[in-house]
Order: C-alpha cells, then sequence, then structure tokens
C-alpha cells in the first residue's frame, strides 16, 4: 500500500519505520523539508517529500502534526491522492500547553477530530492519538496474542474506518469501533481510554466510561 504521512515526531517517525518494515510505500514530510528527513530515509526507505508532495499517490494519509498547525497545511493538500483515500488523524488539542484557544473547539463544541476535518475539508478517521509513541515499535504482538493491545478507532466513513483499522491490525494491534466523530471525545487527551495499554475488553470498557464535560486544564 501506498501511505503518506504528514509529520515526522515521535507518532509519525515510528509509523514510518513500522510500515516501512511491513513493506508498505511511504512517504514522509515535515514543516522543515526533506532535507531535514535524511537520516530517517536512510534508516527506514522512506521517501522524504515536501508537505504537498506527501498525499500523492496514497492510499491512506497520515496528518499527524501539531493540532494548532493544521490549519497552516497548504490548499491542495490531498491533490493527486488515490481514488477513495483515507486520511487518519492522530491529533490532540492541548490548550494550555501548545495550542491556544480554538474557538471551533470551545465555542461551536466541535470534537478535536470534527474540527481537523473541517480545516482539512475531507473526511477523517481518529486514531493513534492516544497511542504511546514507543508502543508503536515495542508492543506489537500477533492476532490471538493476550498481551496485544486495542487501539480505539473513530470515524463516519465505513470504508474508510475499515481500511484504517486493518492497517493497524497488520500493524499489530487489535482495534475498537469508537463510533463516529461525534463520538471521538470519547478518545481525547484526559480520557480513560487515553494512554490506556489493554486489550479489547478494557477499551471497550473505557470508551464507555468517558464523559463529554472538558475539564478546566484541557479547556482554553
Amino acid at each position: 500500500m501506498k501511505i503518506g504521512i504528514i509529520g515526522a515526531g515521535n507518532i509519525g517517525g515510528n509509523l514510518t519505520r513500522r510500515l516501512t518494515a511491513l513493506g508498505h510505500d511511504v512517504s514522509v514530510a515535515n514543516s522543515r523539508g526533506p532535507e531535514t528527513l535524511t537520516a530517517l530515509a536512510e534508516e527506514t526507505g522512506a521517501t522524504p517529500v515536501t508537505v504537498s508532495e506527501a498525499a500523492r499517490g496514497a492510499e491512506i494519509v497520515v496528518v499527524t502534526v501539531p493540532f494548532g498547525k493544521v490549519p497552516d497545511l497548504p490548499s491542495g493538500l490531498f491533490d493527486g491522492a488515490a481514488e477513495g483515500f483515507a486520511v487518519i488523524d492522530t491529533c490532540n488539542y492541548y490548550p494550555q500547553q501548545r495550542d491556544g484557544r480554538i474557538a471551533g473547539v470551545e465555542d461551536e463544541g466541535l470534537t478535536e477530530s470534527r474540527w481537523v476535518e473541517r480545516q482539512l475539508g475531507h473526511p477523517v478517521v481518529k486514531a493513534f492519538n492516544g497511542t504511546y509513541a514507543q508502543d508503536i515499535l515495542d508492543r506489537h504482538r500477533p492476532a490471538g496474542d493476550p498481551e496485544r493491545m486495542a487501539l480505539p478507532v473513530a470515524g463516519d466513513d465505513e470504508t474508510a474506518k475499515k481500511a484504517v483499522r486493518a492497517l493497524i491490525e497488520q500493524l499489530g494491534f487489535d482495534t475498537v469501533d469508537a463510533g463516529g466523530l461525534d463520538e471521538s471525545w470519547r478518545q481525547q487527551p484526559d480520557t480513560p481510554v487515553y494512554g490506556l495499554r489493554e486489550g479489547l475488553d478494557g477499551v471497550t470498557e473505557a470508551l464507555t466510561a468517558a464523559s463529554p464535560e472538558r475539564k478546566p486544564a484541557f479547556r482554553g
């Protein structure tokens, strides 16, 4: 599969490492330019590209940039992507630590991924947002292993969600359908499932236990 990754931080970098190891054709971009990705490219065999080039031909595009920087991504970001491509949103809103106040989240009550979707102009699937980056490298397990972790996945486009869940399962993790994007608050920061290292039952229970109230530490 051809996969584009926009953002080469901890999550983006480790997804690049694992996806190339699985044989996928990965293009990776960051805000500083492809010349800064030489070491990652040499390590993994991924192709370093500009942000505008990352989605070309891609069947899945991963957007893993700081939440507040999503509106700064170039227009035409998905030009040339494969027909029916899916977008994974890994972003988290940290208003006090990093992103400042985002009116769409604070005043309109949008879930974080619904806001991201509006900025990108394309449906997104929320995944990996509560996953420790190192776990992508260290905690993958074969199907049926009692220590295999499960990750929540939310999205409105069932076809895209199915593709993303299949990819996550290939990476060595089970998945739990967390509903549509309007339910994706269940996996936002400071919810029971965020950072949870559990299997299917634990993740399902944590999603059910979540509260839609945004705590003061996560308000702008």
